[in-house]
């Protein structure tokens, strides 16, 4: 059980500082009020996701331990729904209403459409 929650927590650093990472290069590549960084992480956290499970679980068989380590550990930090409702909510106290619902309506869409081609592409390869 100690390894397993020192693994979580590697995994989980691991998914906090790529998040990080991520979150500014794409701040400096798009700035503006819209969050693009945070929809950049949530689709690729949700295209990670898809290819993960696709390869790992269902091509390799990785057992549950396994996948928890990844999926809440790496997964977990990496990618934040608290932060995408937190800032969707600033939008919507900013009177930025159309941002606001842009926002929310693409990051859904486009984040299960990621996790669907993840699977796809990780299937084929």
């Amino acid at each position: 059980m100690a390894t397993k929650l020192l693994l979580l927590a590697v995994a989980g650093g691991l998914g906090t500082l790529s998040r990080y990472g991520c979150a500014v290069l794409v701040q400096r590549l798009a700035p503006g009020p819209f969050p693009w960084h945070t929809f950049a992480v949530n689709m690729t956290g949700c295209f990670l996701f898809g290819a993960f499970f696709a390869v790992a679980v269902e091509k390799w068989g990785w057992d549950g331990d396994s996948r928890i380590i990844v999926l809440t550990g790496f997964m977990g930090a990496f990618t934040t729904f608290s932060t995408f409702a937190f800032e969707t909510a600033g939008l919507f106290r900013e009177n930025q209403y159309a941002l606001a619902i842009l926002n929310l309506t693409a990051q859904n869409t486009l984040g299960v459409a990621a996790l669907f081609l993840g699977l796809a592409m990780a299937r084929i390869f």
